[in-house]
């Protein structure tokens, strides 16, 4: 009997789990794999546009040509029009063939064309690709309807591993402590511009009020005070360089795998 149970328990969970789950979510073994970060600056008037040929189209052909959609998300505040958004591939190699059968996939052409009638919908496309960190969550351990924050540090010279060391060492705990979600931390691919001075990284709160008062928490803990005073004092200076903490509260799409 309670076998039986048990396999009813596996059959269920396997069908209640979307079947475009990213496959390394919430595991314990180290995602090896290589992430792309795409921000699409839409056209002016063309972003529900945008989002409607992604939703109807592009998001499936994706994962027919083997790429693993890991999250979409819009600015909670975006003047800019920007669709961000994040893929993840077992290579380079991997994942210039699949970008390449997309492109060259008829189906595709026939959206691309027929949702452009009126004038193209992308002004420009960022692309950044990224590694996780060895401290790295991933996406696993978030709340459906969460509010993500994504933010990116710009670090003083040489001081990348210091600052990955106080956030393995210190940062990601007082973050839970105060209620913010840890999820992807990334570190830029050695070929990109700002490989060495960079960390990127994913987080999710309850709601605005919830962020901000997590944050307040935060700053405000003698226990971070006194790290990141040892941290700044080990490496004989700020960690990051003036103004080089940037901020993007999200939300996730209605076609995102993360919601």
């Amino acid at each position: 009997m309670t076998k039986v149970l048990l396999m009813a328990l596996a059959i269920s969970a396997a069908v209640a789990a979307p079947a475009d789950a990213d496959p390394f979510a919430g595991k314990d073994a180290p995602d090896t794999r290589i992430h792309e970060l795409r921000t699409y600056h839409a056209s002016e008037g063309k972003l529900d546009a945008l989002l409607a040929r992604f939703r109807e189209h592009t998001v499936e052909l994706f994962k027919k040509h083997g790429m693993t959609n890991v999250g979409y998300w819009v600015p909670v505040e975006n003047p800019d029009n920007l669709l961000i958004y994040l893929m993840a591939y077992p290579d380079k190699e991997a994942r210039d063939a699949s970008w390449k059968a997309f492109m060259d996939d008829p189906d595709w052409k026939k959206a691309a064309a027929e949702s452009e009638v009126d004038g193209k919908l992308v002004g420009k496309v960022d692309s950044v690709f990224m590694k996780p960190t060895d401290f790295s969550v991933g996406f696993g351990g978030f709340n459906a309807g969460e509010l993500f924050e994504m933010r990116t540090y710009t670090v003083t010279p040489g001081h990348l591993p210091n600052l990955h060391a106080r956030f393995r060492d210190h940062t990601r705990e007082l973050f839970k402590k105060h209620g913010i979600t840890n999820l992807a931390y990334f570190q830029f691919t050695p070929d990109q511009e700002g490989a060495d001075n960079t960390l990127l990284y994913f987080i999710s709160h309850k709601d605005a009020e919830a962020a901000a008062k997590s944050w307040a928490a935060f700053r405000a803990d003698p226990i971070w005070i006194a790290a990141k005073k040892a941290s700044e004092e080990a490496a004989g200076g700020s960690l990051t360089t003036v103004d080089g903490v940037k901020s993007v509260f999200l939300r996730a799409t209605d076609f995102s795998p993360l919601k």
